[in-house]
């Protein structure tokens, strides 16, 4: 075990302890565990904070203030980018305690939350309602609402439904001066003075600590009915992502896998699904009468130029085996490589075809195997480098091609991600994907909310 953090001022840490008593954690075991999250970074904090209530984050931002102590806001460590790792220290305020369903507005189609909500725990309390929340991150049973709103997380609903930042309302949050704000509303339209809640939602807790969340929720559908097309290459497939998102019957799910996803979920993980150079999985939802219409709609336009198999279900066992073949894939990566790079790129729907082209000749040169496979709805692909950890060449080969991966998006018009955010991982990118004005109003932002620059800091924005 770490030894007990040494470096906060003690008045600092005599009222925090006073105020939370066994909520305040400076053991070294709290602070490596609070300290860690999925990109398999980590750096120990100096104390957690549990609070339970809004007046207990206002009394812990204003005594971190007051000794220019670090705060960093933590859901349940699920990000990919670093983005709630304490570098510099300071307090972690975790908000496991903050996790209760407040409000559910069944005639409004909302719900008023706090931000240490599960996603999956929201999703099962609506259903009984006939709704649900449309963000559906693949970690969703772990990650949290207050989490999915600092990363603006997606997911393969994304298509229809929108983001995290289509579906909030309105947002109680705490800046770095230790103030109350009350941003957005329960209206679903709002043309009232700067919209503050969009702003908030993907500021990875730079801006402000968020502990209430209005959300708009979405009619569960009756029934859903897939469609899986196999294409001979990815332009035959980008093409068929084209003219889908062209026509009028929008998809609830666009999802695609590269040659190498295909290989992956057929060698290793037992798929049934066509030896192909492309694949799309395809998902609509609705009622008896219009589903058919929408099913017939986008398999036309899933066929075409380069179509090698195309296969439809419409009840819920034959969906659950086409989308087999999706689900299969992470635990295939898991199996050929410890190391893994997974970034979550985006290009116009058009630019998919050149964006995997250029990963697949980048793969060539790292000589690793590098697969896409992602929301192409959206054209958001996650681009999974793989390699061995232990293998210091292939880890420099790994974390080179990085670099090389940003700027081929960049150059086709894209952006550096779509629903994980940019934590650490890409902060030292931003420069080549905003420029010096556009960057220098987000730090004029930063201030105004955050004047002394306490909330987590080193994040998102370059030095």
């Amino acid at each position: 075990m770490a030894p007990v953090a040494p470096s906060l001022p003690a008045p600092l840490d005599t009222s925090l302890r006073d105020l939370l008593g066994d909520r305040w954690l400076r053991g070294g075991d709290a602070r490596r565990r609070y300290g860690e999250d999925s990109s398999k970074r980590w750096a120990p904090a100096d104390a957690v904070a549990l609070p339970q209530d809004l007046d207990e984050v206002v009394a812990i931002v204003r005594a971190c203030r007051a000794h220019r102590v670090p705060v960093v806001a933590r859901g349940a460590g699920t990000s990919s980018t670093g983005a709630a790792i304490p570098y510099a220290g300071g307090v972690v305020v975790s908000f496991e305690r903050m996790a209760r369903i407040l409000e559910v507005r069944v005639d409004d189609r909302q719900a008023v939350v706090q931000p240490g909500v599960l996603n999956g725990d929201l999703q099962r309390a609506l259903a009984p309602h006939g709704l649900f929340w449309p963000p559906d991150p693949a970690s969703a049973d772990q990650c949290t609402v207050g989490g999915n709103i600092a990363c603006n997380a997606g997911g393969p609903r994304a298509v229809k439904y929108g983001a995290t930042r289509d579906n909030v309302l309105g947002l109680v949050a705490v800046t770095g001066t230790g103030e109350v704000v009350r941003v957005g509303g329960n209206t679903t339209k709002n043309a009232t003075g700067y919209d503050l809640t969009r702003l908030l939602v993907g500021s990875e807790g730079t801006l402000a600590l968020v502990v209430e969340a209005t959300l708009k929720l979405a009619p569960l559908p009756t029934r859903r009915a897939s469609l899986r097309a196999s294409y001979a290459d990815v332009a035959s497939a980008g093409a068929a992502v084209a003219r889908i998102m062209a026509q009028p019957a929008a998809p609830s799910m666009l999802e695609f896998m590269d040659a190498a996803c295909i290989r992956l979920v057929r060698e290793v993980g037992g798929a049934d699904v066509a030896d192909a150079g492309a694949l799309l999985m395809i998902e609509a939802d609705g009622d008896d009468e219009t589903l058919p219409h929408v099913v017939a709609a986008l398999e036309r336009a899933a066929r075409g130029d380069g179509l090698v198999e195309l296969a439809a279900a419409t009840d819920p066992a034959a969906n659950e085996a086409l989308w087999a073949a999706r689900k299969a894939l992470s635990p295939a990566l898991r199996t050929i490589a410890a190391g893994k790079i997974n970034e979550d790129v985006v290009v116009p729907v058009s630019r998919i075809p050149a964006l995997v082209a250029g990963i697949e000749a980048l793969a060539r040169d790292a000589a690793l195997p590098i697969v896409a496979f992602g929301h192409a709805g959206n054209g958001n692909l996650h681009a999974n480098i793989l390699f061995d950890p232990d293998d210091a060449a292939q880890s420099a080969r790994a974390h080179a091609a990085l670099p090389r991966l940003f700027e081929l998006t960049l150059s086709l018009g894209g952006t550096l991600s779509g629903e994980h955010g940019v934590g650490v991982a890409k902060r030292d990118f931003m420069a080549q994907a905003f420029d010096g004005a556009t960057l220098g109003l987000m730090r004029a932002v930063k201030d105004a909310f955050d004047p002394d620059g306490i909330l987590n800091p080193g994040k998102v924005l370059p030095p």
